[in-house]
């Protein structure tokens, strides 16, 4: 049986240094060699056969290797960007125009003295102060959601907000919104909740802070605070 010597050339040339002319055929070719020099041949022919094989393995699993070349890692992309940037212009304006509406008045908007009105007949105390509360809240919220900027904590506000009426206005009561029920400020919670996970995209403000880099911690942290301001709102302001 014959043992091909295919290792490099450089490497042939210092066995032969060491030990002495090898052929390419087994122990004929290594009369001159010492014991190291005869078990290093040995070891380098096995070396080589075993790397022939894992080139035939690559080989003919050519296929394989490509498919898996081909496979793209999940990363934000221009397509996610751009919906979330239409997703906050369109959510976070809706909310700062009906901020604006309860603190001023304006775009055919109640005014706080009729909101705060509204808010004692459905059962609240400090309804002057919980307007101007709930106003600038929205308010403050719509326009860092068009910012891109703290925007868990801007989803938190519209989630804290929504809650407070649906569980105050809304309940007990239909759901569809066309028999008065809650279903409108259902998804906007729903969305801003996608939001306060998701982040708001790479156009944005917060592109590159430490909530935008770790959006699911983040988010259960604004989300305990939207809970919170909703639960001790209808506990401590609601008779």
């Amino acid at each position: 049986m014959s043992i091909h010597d295919d290792r490099p050339s450089g490497r042939r040339d210092e066995r032969a240094q060491r030990g002495g002319k090898k052929s390419a055929d087994g122990p004929t070719g290594t009369q001159g060699l010492g014991v190291q020099d005869y078990d290093d041949y040995y070891d380098d022919a096995a070396y080589s056969d075993a790397n022939a094989t894992a080139v035939v393995d690559r080989g003919s699993s050519a296929d394989f290797y490509e498919e898996i070349d081909d496979r793209k890692p999940f990363a934000w992309n221009a397509g996610t960007d751009l919906g979330l940037l239409v997703l906050r212009l369109v959510v976070g304006g809706v909310f700062a125009a009906h901020g604006a509406q309860k603190l001023f008045g304006v775009l055919g908007g109640s005014g706080p003295e009729k909101f705060a009105q509204s808010l004692a007949k459905a059962g609240f105390e400090q309804s002057a102060v919980l307007s101007l509360v709930t106003g600038g809240t929205e308010l403050g919220a719509g326009a860092l959601l068009v910012l891109g900027l703290f925007t868990p904590l801007a989803a938190a506000g519209i989630v804290g907000v929504m809650a407070s009426a649906i569980v105050s206005m809304k309940l007990p009561g239909p759901f569809f919104d066309q028999e008065g029920g809650y279903e409108y400020p259902a998804i906007l919670i729903a969305v801003a909740l996608c939001l306060m996970f998701t982040g708001p995209g790479r156009v944005a403000l917060d592109n590159g802070r430490s909530w935008f880099r770790h959006p699911l911690i983040s988010g259960f942290i604004c989300l305990v605070i939207a809970a919170g301001s909703a639960a001790a709102v209808l506990v401590l302001l609601r008779s």
